[in-house]
């Protein structure tokens, strides 16, 4: 009785066609996905390289400009006042800052900087009436109630300064927005420094850690958008 002849070694080892594409389609499918892998990396490193870029500038901002001691204004930069018209931490303790920093004799002069947010209200006139509750004359304060944003704080007051002959500034701020308004100040004609304005209340680490990486994203949006786009000439 005769068997069947056993397969030969080539017919054992040949693909068939639907082996080949099997292989084809399996192949494909890694291609795609390495491809995805790889532009999912590339942009992970992109935004991790660009967040380290804006947390370097924050480290690096300029505080200053110039050795004065004395100024001819000083800036405060605004904050919103709650719903109800009254100003809230942050923007009280900028304002007290501002106006001890005047009873020290730093400058003859505040100019309040900030305008409206939401259905909040004006926040120049808000820190002024603060800073007179506080002592400083009326006579000694400038409001500028336009502003939208620091590059606009910084420009807008610039302004007034210029329309009274004043070339020197104290930048008055809380110290976590500092850093971006020591980029800003630095584009604009006048001498200045910053001044941190310390808080008036406990901030618990979670809060300052939710402000530093706020600031920081604001000021990568500074360096990559809003510094060509949104820029203001005094």
């Amino acid at each position: 009785m005769t068997g069947s002849r056993p397969p030969s070694r080539g017919s054992a080892n040949r693909k068939t066609p639907r082996t080949k594409q099997r292989r084809r389609t399996g192949t494909r499918r890694v291609w795609r996905l390495g491809w995805t892998g790889r532009l999912f990396l590339a942009s992970s490193t992109l935004v991790l390289a660009l967040l380290a870029w804006a947390a370097v500038a924050r480290e690096l901002a300029p505080t200053s400009n110039t050795s004065l001691t004395h100024f001819d204004a000083i800036i405060v930069l605004g904050a919103p006042a709650d719903t109800d018209g009254n100003p809230s931490p942050i923007q009280l303790a900028r304002v007290t800052e501002a106006v001890h920093e005047y009873e020290r004799g730093v400058a003859p002069r505040l100019i309040v900087s900030g305008g409206i947010d939401a259905d909040r209200p004006v926040e120049a006139v808000v820190m002024a009436r603060t800073a007179e509750a506080q002592g400083i004359p009326a006579s000694a304060i400038f409001q500028e109630g336009q502003a939208r944003d620091t590059i606009q704080n910084g420009c807008y007051s610039v302004r007034i300064m210029q329309s009274h002959g004043w070339h020197s500034a104290e930048v008055v701020s809380s110290g976590n927005h500092l850093p971006r308004a020591g980029l800003i100040f630095s584009q604009l004609p006048v001498e200045w420094r910053t001044h941190a304005a310390p808080p008036l209340e406990h901030e618990s680490s979670l809060r300052w850690v939710r402000h530093n990486a706020s600031e920081t994203l604001k000021t990568l949006r500074y360096l990559v958008w809003a510094r060509w786009v949104d820029n203001c000439t005094p």
